[in-house]
């Protein structure tokens, strides 16, 4: 029998089947062996152990598409980052530095801004402005107004995104509305596992509807940057490309160096001052961290 992992927890994965429902699942001892760690995303082979209590023991692990490290997800085709207009504040740093770790990890991203109905038509315009001069698909939504939810469910149609966030942005109220089911089927699992129903504490992977999922992810304040150095930090930030030619030094980090296109690009208004700052603040960040260790 087949399935995916649609969530895992103290030993136990929770594996989907299609037309049976959702087993409970303890994976074989090889895995540890072999140093294999099931993710949620995951499709594996399972027996069963009890039809009727829908228990199981997960045998094989099939071939995966990617898997990633944060969050540890696996099969994933793209990531929907969701932070809100206003109540709470767009945190830039925060996005940027999930922007660079799915950058880094090879997954395209597309953002959202949900609470749209809390401001102006301008401050939207100016958000808009900021992230798709970095080459970034921007949407707007209101889950309290309903609004935006078919430009989102055309963006994840056929696909399996892992859809992320700050706490407090609207991200379960959002992927509620784009799936009823979604919450009856967290309250159904969480019942069966002993765990509160409105709190993401681990990933978990939703059907919507035919091929299309969403990996549900804990909320975030923090995200630490790892696995590369300073020096890599611009090829993160996709709008410096087009004025690196104008730097006088090969290898210029845009921050002390003279005759630097990307800061004359910043002075011309071409490249965002947020990004350009959060960008000397990650830089300095990096650069501190390998000192260190």
């Amino acid at each position: 029998m087949q399935g995916k992992i649609v969530k895992g927890i103290a030993g136990f994965y929770y594996v989907h089947v299609s037309e049976a429902g959702i087993f409970e699942c303890k994976a074989k001892g090889k895995f540890r062996k072999e140093k294999i760690k099931p993710l949620v995303g995951d499709n594996v082979e399972l027996e069963v152990v009890n039809l009727g209590k829908k228990t199981g023991n997960i045998t094989e692990i099939l071939a995966r598409k990617n898997a990633l490290l944060r969050p540890a997800v696996a099969n994933i085709d793209q990531a929907l980052v969701i932070f809100a207009a206003d109540k709470p504040k767009p945190n830039f740093n925060l996005l940027d530095r999930f922007l660079i770790m799915m950058e880094h990890q090879q997954v395209e991203t597309i953002i959202c801004f949900n609470k749209q109905d809390l401001v102006h038509s301008e401050e939207l315009h100016n958000l808009q402005a900021v992230y798709e001069a970095c080459g970034y698909r921007i949407l707007f939504a209101s889950a309290a107004e309903e609004e935006g939810l078919e430009e989102i469910r055309k963006v994840l149609e056929h696909k399996t995104t892992t859809v992320a966030g700050p706490s407090g942005v609207g991200k379960s109220s959002l992927i509620n509305l784009l799936s009823p089911e979604a919450e009856m089927e967290i309250g159904g699992l969480s019942e069966k596992i002993d765990r509160g129903k409105h709190t993401t504490r681990h990933s978990q992977l939703l059907h919507i509807e035919g091929q299309t999922y969403i990996m549900d992810t804990p909320g975030f304040s923090s995200i630490y940057l790892m696995g590369f150095e300073k020096e890599e930090l611009k090829e993160y930030f996709r709008e410096f490309g087009a004025y690196e030619p104008f730097c006088r030094f090969q290898g210029c980090s845009h921050i002390h160096e003279p005759d630097c296109g990307v800061k004359q690009a910043l002075a011309e208004g071409k490249i965002s001052s947020i990004r350009y700052e959060d960008y000397v603040t990650l830089y300095e960040e990096l650069k501190s961290v390998r000192k260190y260790t």
